[in-house]
Protein backbone atom coordinates (compact mmCIF):
# COMPACT_ATOMS: atom_id res chain seq x y z
CA UNK A 1 0.00 0.00 0.00
CA UNK A 2 1.40 3.45 -0.88
CA UNK A 3 2.51 5.64 1.95
CA UNK A 4 0.00 8.16 3.27
CA UNK A 5 0.12 11.41 1.31
CA UNK A 6 1.99 9.99 -1.68
CA UNK A 7 0.71 11.51 -4.97
CA UNK A 8 -1.32 9.12 -7.14
CA UNK A 9 0.71 7.84 -10.07
CA UNK A 10 -0.63 8.43 -13.58
CA UNK A 11 0.30 7.92 -17.20
CA UNK A 12 2.01 11.20 -18.04
CA UNK A 13 1.86 10.62 -21.79
CA UNK A 14 -1.87 9.85 -21.76
CA UNK A 15 -2.52 12.87 -19.54
CA UNK A 16 -0.55 15.13 -21.89
CA UNK A 17 -2.48 13.88 -24.91
CA UNK A 18 -5.77 14.55 -23.11
CA UNK A 19 -4.59 18.09 -22.34
CA UNK A 20 -3.52 18.58 -25.96
CA UNK A 21 -6.93 17.64 -27.29
CA UNK A 22 -8.69 19.90 -24.79
CA UNK A 23 -6.49 22.91 -25.60
CA UNK A 24 -6.90 22.12 -29.30
CA UNK A 25 -10.68 22.09 -29.01
CA UNK A 26 -11.24 24.97 -26.58
CA UNK A 27 -8.14 27.14 -26.92
CA UNK A 28 -5.85 28.30 -24.14
CA UNK A 29 -8.20 30.86 -22.58
CA UNK A 30 -11.22 28.57 -22.91
CA UNK A 31 -9.58 25.71 -21.02
CA UNK A 32 -9.84 25.94 -17.24
CA UNK A 33 -7.63 24.13 -14.77
CA UNK A 34 -10.62 22.14 -13.51
CA UNK A 35 -11.42 21.03 -17.08
CA UNK A 36 -7.79 20.02 -17.53
CA UNK A 37 -7.61 17.98 -14.34
CA UNK A 38 -10.90 16.25 -15.20
CA UNK A 39 -9.73 15.39 -18.72
CA UNK A 40 -6.27 14.30 -17.56
CA UNK A 41 -7.63 12.30 -14.61
CA UNK A 42 -5.30 13.96 -12.10
CA UNK A 43 -5.45 16.45 -9.26
CA UNK A 44 -4.39 20.07 -9.57
CA UNK A 45 -1.44 19.30 -7.30
CA UNK A 46 -0.31 16.49 -9.61
CA UNK A 47 -0.69 18.75 -12.64
CA UNK A 48 1.62 21.37 -11.13
CA UNK A 49 4.07 18.73 -9.94
CA UNK A 50 4.30 17.12 -13.39
CA UNK A 51 4.03 20.16 -15.67
CA UNK A 52 4.85 23.17 -13.46
CA UNK A 53 2.08 25.48 -14.76
CA UNK A 54 -0.83 25.72 -17.16
CA UNK A 55 1.31 27.58 -19.71
CA UNK A 56 4.13 25.05 -19.46
CA UNK A 57 1.60 22.27 -19.95
CA UNK A 58 0.20 24.09 -22.99
CA UNK A 59 3.64 24.51 -24.54
CA UNK A 60 4.35 20.83 -24.08
CA UNK A 61 0.94 19.99 -25.57
CA UNK A 62 1.74 22.12 -28.62
CA UNK A 63 5.09 20.36 -28.93
CA UNK A 64 3.25 17.04 -28.95
CA UNK A 65 0.83 18.38 -31.56
CA UNK A 66 3.72 19.47 -33.77
CA UNK A 67 5.48 16.13 -33.46
CA UNK A 68 4.83 13.22 -35.78
CA UNK A 69 2.93 11.58 -32.92
CA UNK A 70 0.57 14.52 -32.71
CA UNK A 71 -0.58 14.15 -36.31
CA UNK A 72 0.61 17.29 -38.13
CA UNK A 73 1.53 16.97 -41.79
CA UNK A 74 4.52 18.88 -43.16
CA UNK A 75 6.26 15.81 -44.58
CA UNK A 76 5.60 16.70 -48.24
CA UNK A 77 7.91 19.71 -47.98
CA UNK A 78 10.83 17.31 -47.57
CA UNK A 79 9.75 14.30 -49.60
CA UNK A 80 8.32 15.57 -52.90
CA UNK A 81 10.34 16.25 -56.03
CA UNK A 82 9.01 19.68 -57.03
CA UNK A 83 8.12 22.82 -55.11
CA UNK A 84 4.61 22.79 -56.54
CA UNK A 85 3.99 19.20 -55.45
CA UNK A 86 5.49 19.98 -52.03
CA UNK A 87 3.14 22.91 -51.42
CA UNK A 88 0.10 21.07 -52.76
CA UNK A 89 0.92 17.99 -50.70
CA UNK A 90 1.34 20.12 -47.58
CA UNK A 91 -2.06 21.73 -48.14
CA UNK A 92 -3.89 18.49 -48.87
CA UNK A 93 -2.39 16.48 -46.01
CA UNK A 94 -3.09 19.26 -43.52
CA UNK A 95 -6.63 19.69 -44.87
CA UNK A 96 -7.25 15.99 -44.26
CA UNK A 97 -5.89 16.33 -40.73
CA UNK A 98 -8.03 19.40 -40.08
CA UNK A 99 -11.29 17.57 -40.88
CA UNK A 100 -10.34 14.22 -39.32
CA UNK A 101 -13.41 13.12 -37.33
CA UNK A 102 -11.21 11.49 -34.69
CA UNK A 103 -9.56 14.73 -33.56
CA UNK A 104 -10.65 18.33 -32.92
CA UNK A 105 -11.10 20.28 -36.14
CA UNK A 106 -8.59 22.77 -37.49
CA UNK A 107 -5.02 23.55 -36.51
CA UNK A 108 -4.12 23.89 -32.83
CA UNK A 109 -1.30 26.35 -33.57
CA UNK A 110 -3.70 28.63 -35.48
CA UNK A 111 -6.77 28.36 -33.27
CA UNK A 112 -5.65 27.78 -29.67
CA UNK A 113 -4.32 31.30 -29.10
CA UNK A 114 -7.24 33.43 -30.25
CA UNK A 115 -8.62 36.15 -27.96
CA UNK A 116 -5.87 35.97 -25.36
CA UNK A 117 -5.88 38.37 -22.46
CA UNK A 118 -2.91 40.61 -21.78
CA UNK A 119 -1.83 38.29 -18.97
CA UNK A 120 -1.23 35.50 -21.49
CA UNK A 121 0.53 37.40 -24.27
CA UNK A 122 3.49 35.04 -24.04
CA UNK A 123 1.24 32.19 -25.19
CA UNK A 124 0.26 34.17 -28.27
CA UNK A 125 3.87 35.09 -28.96
CA UNK A 126 4.88 31.44 -28.74
CA UNK A 127 2.23 30.40 -31.26
CA UNK A 128 3.12 33.29 -33.57
CA UNK A 129 6.74 32.13 -33.51
CA UNK A 130 5.66 28.61 -34.47
CA UNK A 131 3.67 30.02 -37.39
CA UNK A 132 6.72 32.00 -38.48
CA UNK A 133 8.68 28.75 -38.49
CA UNK A 134 6.04 27.22 -40.74
CA UNK A 135 6.49 30.16 -43.10
CA UNK A 136 10.27 29.70 -43.01
CA UNK A 137 9.87 25.99 -43.84
CA UNK A 138 7.72 26.73 -46.89
CA UNK A 139 10.02 29.57 -47.92
CA UNK A 140 13.08 27.32 -47.67
CA UNK A 141 11.39 24.73 -49.89
CA UNK A 142 10.54 27.39 -52.49
CA UNK A 143 14.07 28.78 -52.44
CA UNK A 144 15.35 25.26 -52.93
CA UNK A 145 13.07 25.08 -55.97
CA UNK A 146 14.69 28.22 -57.37
CA UNK A 147 18.18 26.87 -56.70
CA UNK A 148 17.34 23.59 -58.45
CA UNK A 149 15.81 25.33 -61.48
CA UNK A 150 12.34 24.12 -60.59
CA UNK A 151 11.10 27.71 -60.17
CA UNK A 152 12.08 30.83 -62.15
CA UNK A 153 14.87 32.90 -60.63
CA UNK A 154 12.50 35.89 -60.49
CA UNK A 155 9.96 34.08 -58.30
CA UNK A 156 8.94 36.16 -55.28
CA UNK A 157 9.36 33.26 -52.86
CA UNK A 158 8.49 35.33 -49.79
CA UNK A 159 5.14 36.42 -51.20
CA UNK A 160 4.46 32.92 -52.53
CA UNK A 161 5.14 31.35 -49.13
CA UNK A 162 2.93 33.93 -47.42
CA UNK A 163 0.10 33.30 -49.86
CA UNK A 164 0.04 29.53 -49.39
CA UNK A 165 0.43 29.81 -45.61
CA UNK A 166 -2.58 32.15 -45.65
CA UNK A 167 -4.53 29.51 -47.57
CA UNK A 168 -3.42 26.87 -45.06
CA UNK A 169 -4.47 28.95 -42.06
CA UNK A 170 -7.77 29.82 -43.73
CA UNK A 171 -8.46 26.12 -44.20
CA UNK A 172 -8.06 25.73 -40.44
CA UNK A 173 -10.82 28.29 -39.84
CA UNK A 174 -13.05 26.66 -42.45
CA UNK A 175 -12.51 23.25 -40.84
CA UNK A 176 -13.45 24.59 -37.41
CA UNK A 177 -16.61 26.03 -38.97
CA UNK A 178 -17.54 22.57 -40.22
CA UNK A 179 -16.51 22.48 -43.87
CA UNK A 180 -16.35 19.09 -45.57
CA UNK A 181 -13.23 17.42 -46.90
CA UNK A 182 -14.53 17.98 -50.44
CA UNK A 183 -14.90 21.71 -49.81
CA UNK A 184 -11.41 21.96 -48.31
CA UNK A 185 -9.88 20.22 -51.32
CA UNK A 186 -11.89 22.41 -53.71
CA UNK A 187 -10.29 25.45 -52.05
CA UNK A 188 -6.88 23.87 -52.60
CA UNK A 189 -7.76 23.23 -56.26
CA UNK A 190 -8.40 26.97 -56.64
CA UNK A 191 -5.20 27.91 -54.83
CA UNK A 192 -3.08 25.60 -56.97
CA UNK A 193 -4.73 26.86 -60.16
CA UNK A 194 -3.07 30.19 -59.37
CA UNK A 195 0.42 28.66 -59.12
CA UNK A 196 1.62 29.30 -62.69
CA UNK A 197 0.56 32.94 -62.63
CA UNK A 198 2.20 33.47 -59.25
CA UNK A 199 5.57 32.02 -60.25
CA UNK A 200 5.73 33.39 -63.82
CA UNK A 201 7.00 36.97 -63.99
CA UNK A 202 5.20 37.62 -67.29
CA UNK A 203 1.86 36.68 -65.73
CA UNK A 204 2.32 38.00 -62.21
CA UNK A 205 0.74 41.42 -61.55
CA UNK A 206 3.36 44.01 -60.66
CA UNK A 207 3.12 45.54 -57.21
CA UNK A 208 4.27 48.81 -58.76
CA UNK A 209 1.44 49.00 -61.31
CA UNK A 210 0.07 52.53 -61.37
CA UNK A 211 -3.45 52.61 -60.04
CA UNK A 212 -5.91 55.25 -61.22
CA UNK A 213 -6.51 58.00 -58.70
CA UNK A 214 -9.91 59.39 -57.69
CA UNK A 215 -11.87 61.16 -60.41
CA UNK A 216 -10.98 64.83 -60.76
CA UNK A 217 -13.61 67.59 -61.09
CA UNK A 218 -13.92 69.14 -64.54
CA UNK A 219 -11.89 72.34 -65.06
CA UNK A 220 -13.60 75.64 -64.44
CA UNK A 221 -14.85 77.20 -67.66
CA UNK A 222 -14.94 80.94 -68.19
Amino acid sequence: MPARGRPREFDRGAALRAAMELFWKRGYEGTSLSALTDAMGITRKSLYAAFDSKEALFREAVELYNSADGGTANGPLDTTATARDAVEGMLRENADAYVDPHTPRGCMVVLAGLNLTEAHETVGEHLAELRRRDHEAVLARLERGVAEGDLPQETDTTALASYYLTVLQGLSIQARDGCTRATAHAVIDCAMAAWDALVSPEHRPSSTTTRPGPPQPPPNRP
